[in-house]
């Protein structure tokens, strides 16, 4: 009989389906790393959004044969490790097709329409002091005619550029930075840094990713640009971001996400959370939670469990 052990169920606010089979079940609101091999010394499955499994933990978890992600990104399994222990590892991957979307064209309307400096303003009393009717202090930039430029484009960048083509943007979709080529409906990475008005990441964290954009890149950017990133923290350099901030290289940025989860401030600072700045939104790696992503999220786990134990694994990620 199955027995299934769930890490860190209250990260997933929706209730898991009932599974059609017979099973032994037992949730964990949080586990900690030195609890992680004894609370799934007995397990078969099990169930994780983000704590971490890696080759220590799968070589004390003999009885352990799948993983099932509470999330699309799988950074914190060492997918290596669970191929060599025979452990197969599935995600979800677009539960989050629509409400993280949203929130990068939240961001992205809230940074260039000034929204948080307007509000500001009128918090300060700078309309009832105004001559006119309205307040004019900032600039304001559609989006409209735009170019909005994405940099990943699985299920969540191809759902992004819809919804900035429904806005009038112009999408341009970025090829691999050192790509020897330039694949049909891709453009250069460096093309897409320096035109964009709006730069969207999609991308995983992975070697190849990790601090993608730093100051370079940060530096070809326009001025007149906001960097949204709605991905994963250490795709991005974040003392370099808020550097570009302060001197007003860009125009500013939207983060969903850091390079330490959760940033407690016992440990090192991150530089994001230390400024205060009126082009820069900050949001508590929510991107992806809306009331029907968490429900998606919850049957596609248990749909991925499904799969597994009826013998047809799905949504595999690169354990094999």
């Amino acid at each position: 009989m199955p027995h299934i052990v769930f890490l860190d169920q209250a990260t997933v606010q929706s209730e898991l389906p009932a599974f059609s089979f017979p099973h032994n079940f037992h949730g964990y609101d949080e586990t900690s790393a030195a609890e992680v091999v004894r609370r799934l010394k007995d397990a078969t499955i099990a169930i994780t959004n983000k704590v971490v499994l890696g080759a220590k933990e799968f070589a004390q978890l003999p009885a352990l044969k799948f993983v099932a992600l509470a999330a699309t990104g799988y950074n914190n399994i060492d997918t290596r490790a669970a191929r060599e222990h025979g452990v197969k590892v599935a995600n979800v991957p677009d539960y989050a097709s629509d409400s993280v979307p949203e929130q990068v064209m939240m961001m992205a309307l809230a940074l260039r329409r000034n929204l948080l400096s307007y509000r500001q303003s009128v918090r300060d009393g700078a309309w009832e002091r105004s001559p006119h009717f309205c307040v004019l202090d900032y600039p304001i930039l559609d989006v409209k005619g735009s170019t909005f430029g994405i940099i990943g484009f699985g299920a969540l960048g191809q759902a992004t550029a819809r919804l900035a083509q429904g806005f009038g943007a112009n999408v341009l979709v970025a090829e691999r930075r050192g790509a020897k080529s330039v694949r049909a409906g891709r453009t250069s990475f460096e093309r897409v840094l320096s035109e964009s008005d709006t730069l969207s990441l999609h991308c995983p964290l992975t070697a190849e990713t990790r601090g993608l954009i730093g100051a370079a890149e940060l530096n070809t950017m326009k001025p007149t640009a906001v960097l949204i990133n709605c991905a994963r923290g250490g795709i991005v350099d974040e003392a370099a971001l808020v550097e570009a901030l302060q001197a007003k290289r860009i125009m500013g940025a939207g983060v969903d996400v850091l390079s330490r989860e959760p940033p407690r401030r016992e440990n090192r600072a991150n530089p994001l959370l230390e400024v205060e700045l009126p082009n820069l939104i900050v949001t508590p790696h929510n991107a992806w939670a809306s009331e029907s992503a968490t429900q998606k999220l919850a049957q596609g786990i248990v749909a991925n469990i499904e799969a597994f134990v009826a013998g047809k694994p799905q949504n595999l990620v690169d354990s094999g």
